[in-house]
């Protein structure tokens, strides 16, 4: 927990508790993935697809939940609004069309441009999927009911920042002014990005909203030394 107000640790403490996390968040986001496999096989009745889960990887089901959202859909329009990379889109779907999980479909006018659909089976997976997201959800709005508006606002300012920023090459620090203009710009949004936040979270998808829980749980439930 935080220390009472005035007793704050060195912000330098701060900054090493956040960088030894790092490497903690890594694992604990593998195991939570395990984890979800683990809700799927248990809230499935259909040895087939039972099957398939003790077998699959989970890139694999984020590209049957692609298709299933954008069907009829090609590879290069999953990469783009997925962010997985091409080859892995092309490899995964050939292995899932021959697993009869989707298939394709060429155009008339465009025999290179293959489309792809979730077959009764690929179906019934997604609608499985959809459902853990929808359990997630339930378990992440209830968690970060917990937190007042200010801390929420802490937390998305935090994400879209590092979103921008690159840890590598790193960028010269703030002048005591422009910190001083940043901290009143941010005053001044305040009331705005207030009323902003329910729509921000909404926006996130249940892997990042899953991930801003695992870090909320760290920065404030972790105990300083």
């Amino acid at each position: 927990m935080f220390h009472s107000a005035g007793h704050l640790p060195d912000k330098d403490i701060l900054i090493k508790k956040l960088i030894e996390t790092i490497p903690k968040l890594h694992k604990r986001f593998q195991s939570e993935d395990d984890e979800e496999k683990e809700w799927l096989i248990r809230n499935c009745d259909n040895p087939a697809i039972i099957d398939f889960l003790q077998e699959s990887t989970v890139m694999m089901l984020h590209v049957i939940d692609a298709i299933g959202h954008l069907e009829p859909v090609n590879g290069a329009s999953i990469s783009r609004q997925f962010g997985i990379p091409k080859g892995s889109v092309s490899k995964i779907t050939r292995k899932l069309v021959q697993q009869q999980i989707i298939r394709t479909e060429y155009l008339l006018d465009n025999k290179k441009e293959v489309l792809f659909h979730t077959t009764p089976l690929g179906k019934e997976i997604f609608q499985l999927h959809q459902g853990l997201h929808k359990q997630m959800n339930i378990g992440i709005t209830r968690f970060l009911q917990k937190y007042d508006e200010a801390e929420l606002i802490f937390l998305i300012r935090g994400f879209e920042d590092t979103l921008q920023a690159s840890w590598v090459n790193s960028e010269p620090g703030e002048s005591e002014l422009e910190k001083t203009r940043s901290t009143t710009r941010y005053e001044s949004e305040k009331d705005g990005e207030m009323n902003a936040i329910v729509n921000m979270l909404k926006q996130l998808d249940t892997r990042s909203l899953k991930k801003a829980k695992t870090i909320l749980n760290d920065v404030f439930f972790t105990s300083f030394d």
